[in-house]
């Protein structure tokens, strides 16, 4: 895979290297975009059918949306994963859970790799998770992975996440967790405030 050479808008170090988040553009990130969204790993991102250009299609309305954004995140210079974030009131839980100010929604996905690296996953939502509390706007994250996904639930707990409620969406049964700031400096970082 190539590096990408394109604008930092977030970046943290860590022992594994440099983790980045670079604005995601569709005409651009479309093959590689394609090939992690419907790898078999990928089945509660849900595009396990799509084409190239229906993916790239779904990204270029994700950049068009004014409550929805989309990024490529790289590990020194190498693109590694997707994260979305979200209005949670407008995008995927309008009308389905009651909604605070300062509330954020996010997505992530890592891309398929050839062999594991221990930690990998951690250090991306970490990251993912840290860029979002970078506003100092932002009060909770907001997630709604499917309930069966029990590997991402152990993520979001590990980063201070704690689950809710389950919901019905039309594509799932979701499992809705909050992160505030508190909660997750004192899980990544072992501070009590």
């Amino acid at each position: 895979m190539t590096r990408l050479d394109r604008r930092v808008l977030f970046s943290r170090t860590t022992p594994l290297g440099v983790f980045a988040l670079h604005p995601l553009v569709p005409d651009e990130d479309g093959e590689f975009l394609h090939a992690w969204v419907t790898h078999p790993k990928a089945t509660y991102w849900m595009m396990g059918d799509l084409n190239p250009g229906e993916v790239r299609r779904a990204y270029e309305e994700i950049a068009a949306h004014p409550h929805h954004d989309a990024f490529v995140g790289t590990l020194d210079g190498e693109p590694c994963f997707l994260m979305e974030r979200y209005d949670p009131a407008k995008v995927e839980l309008a009308g389905l859970y009651e909604d605070r100010p300062g509330d954020i929604g996010m997505h992530f996905l890592c891309a398929p790799a050839g062999e594991p690296v221990h930690g990998f996953t951690r250090a991306v939502i970490t990251t993912v998770v840290s860029s979002l509390f970078e506003d100092p706007g932002v009060r909770r994250v907001v997630v709604e992975p499917d309930v069966r996904n029990t590997a991402v639930h152990a993520l979001n707990t590990a980063v201070g996440f704690v689950p809710e409620t389950t919901l019905t969406k039309p594509e799932k049964e979701a499992l809705l967790s909050f992160c505030t700031r508190e909660r997750f400096r004192a899980a990544t970082e072992g501070v009590n405030e």
